[in-house]
This record gives structure tokens, sequence and C-alpha cells, in this order.
């Protein structure tokens, strides 16, 4: 019987991935899988299909372009690998092969943000910003390892690319009990209800979006914490609820650059619909290249760690 995971346990990603692909591989007669020699996320789909899966070796251009390929050929083509190189090295390809047509390919991928310790080629820092400015490209970036297989059964029904953006993928914590949301491509998790500020967040940082809170509780202080899973199509009608609801006081908290990503989208938001905000702050990484070291201390560094959220929530708190 397979062990159900719950709150606070550990579970990877990958894992996730790899027996979903597998389950829908038997729903899809026309799901395929591709890896630049990526492969350990999608073993259970590689053992029961092989005749559906493909590794072209380390040549992320080439396996976005057979990608696309086999979607004009009407298949669902989904490509794993590690995000640094697919949203940066594959870009053209991404861009026009898959986004141009609009073809259902779905590009999972691990790494995202300054996870990994592998220095800064290995991270990817800007993809969300690449990705968003592509024109017909769903972004997402989940944190639940839970949630993965949902976002990835829901794809299936997709006609256009998507972009699914993870951790290292190996242990990641399980922030939701199963069906404790309603988890809908476009659509914002309300993670934790507050009155006082709202912090907007998304993928690795989730959890210690959480922890501020929970900081935050013990000053009898209220915050709504926000999980934008989905960064385009943004849920703009949350957003403005959040500024109606807690003082217009916003944190927007993400592990990739504070230009470019969630923050970005969430002031655009902002702008457009004419809402009137209390406090804005971001956080992010600095236009720096990060180095080497764990993500959490990297983090800390950075400006963007547990003690400097906690803190950016009291200001806006604060703020008249």
């Amino acid at each position: 019987m397979p062990k159900t995971f719950t709150f606070g346990e550990f579970l990877g990603a990958r894992s996730v991935i790899g027996t979903t692909l597998a389950e829908l591989g038997h729903e899809h007669p026309n799901l395929w899988v591709l890896t630049p020699d990526i492969g350990a996320t999608v073993i259970e789909f590689r053992d029961t299909f092989p005749d559906r899966f493909i590794d072209v070796g380390l040549a992320e251009q080439v396996c976005v372009g057979i990608a696309a390929g086999l979607a004009y050929d009407g298949n669902i083509p989904v490509v794993s690998g590690m995000l640094p190189f697919l949203s940066m090295r594959a870009l053209e390809q991404i861009r026009t092969d898959v986004c141009y047509p609009n073809l259902p390919v779905k590009i999972i991928g691990t790494h995202g943000g300054l996870v990994g310790n592998g220095g800064s080629t290995h991270y990817a820092v800007e993809d969300l910003a690449l990705m968003c400015a592509l024109t017909n490209m769903t972004v997402t970036s989940v944190g639940d390892p839970l949630m993965v297989g949902e976002v990835i059964r829901q794809s299936m029904a997709m006609e256009g690319p998507l972009y699914v953006r993870l951790a290292v993928g190996k242990k990641d914590k399980v922030l939701y009990e199963p069906g404790e949301h309603d988890i809908r491509i476009g659509k914002g998790i309300t993670a934790r209800q507050g009155t006082d500020a709202t912090i907007f967040t998304h993928g690795t940082v989730v959890a210690q979006a959480l922890d501020a809170a929970d900081e935050l509780a013990k000053d009898g202080r209220s915050v709504r914490v926000v999980d934008m899973f989905t960064l385009k199509p943004i849920d703009a009608d949350l957003i403005v609820q959040c500024a109606e609801e807690t003082g217009g006081r916003f944190v927007v908290l993400e592990d990739h650059l504070a230009y470019g990503g969630l923050a970005s989208r969430v002031a655009d938001v902002v702008a457009d619909r004419g809402v009137r905000l209390t406090a804005f702050e971001r956080l992010g990484i600095p236009q720096v290249y990060a180095g080497f070291g764990d993500d959490e201390e990297l983090r800390d560094k950075h400006g963007y760690g547990l003690s400097a959220t906690v803190a950016a929530l009291r200001r806006v708190i604060a703020a008249d």
C-alpha cells in the first residue's frame, strides 16, 4: 500500500514526477518524455515506456527541438532537465519552436533558485523573468512536492506550453495536507490567512514565508501567506483582494532575482489596476552572482533569509 505523506514530512519531487508521468503514460498513449542526460527524475516512465522515452545527451537545444517536432505530430512531450540550462541555453528553441506555434510542450526542471550548491553557473535565478516574457508560456514555481503531480495532471489538457520550476527535488517539505487547497493552474493559494499584511511567495521559499508568519504571530500580528505558484497567468483578482483585506501592506519573497520575477508581476498588477498600497517590499537576489553555499546560508547572505523576511514584514505593518 503506498505511503500517504502529510504536512511537515519530506518527499522528493523527482519521485512524484516519475510516478505521475508513468501513471499518465497509460492514460495518454501520445505522452513522450525527453531529457538532456538528466533522467533521474523520470526513471519510472523510462522503465515503463522505453519506446516513448528519449535521452538526447547534454544537448538542451536539441531536446526542445525534438519535443516540438513530436508535438507537431500530435503528441504531448515532457522535457525534464536542469533549469539553468533549459531556460537559457535552449531559450531560442523554446521561444521559436514551442511558444510561437503554441505547442503543448511541458518543461519541468530542477535547480530553480540558489539550491544545489553548484555555483552561479548552476543556479536558475533569471529563469522566471525569461519564461514570463515568452508569449503563450504558462509559468509555475512549485514548492510542495505533492503539488507537482497535480500540476502535471492538469497540464495534460493544456493546449500551449508550460514551465514548471522546482528546487533540487530530492528532499522537499510537504507544505499542505492532501486536499487542503484547491490547486488550479492560474490561481494562487492562500496558505495562511491574515489581516495585517500579505506576503506573496512561491517555490523554495514558501516554507520560509510560513515560518516568518509564525514569528509575527508571537507578537500578535496576523500575516497572510499567498503561495503564488502560477506566475503567468497571475491571479490578479487575488492580489487586489489581498490589498483590500490586509491594509495594502505587501512583501514579496522569492528565490529569484528581486526584479523580473513575482515581485515585478505583482507590481504590474498593482499599477495596472490602480491599487493603492500602504507599503511594498521585495525580497530576492540582488544584482550579484551569488557564489557557493547552502541555500539557506545564501539567502541570509543576500538579504532575503528568515530574519530579513521577518524584519520586512514588521516594517510594512508599521508603515503609515
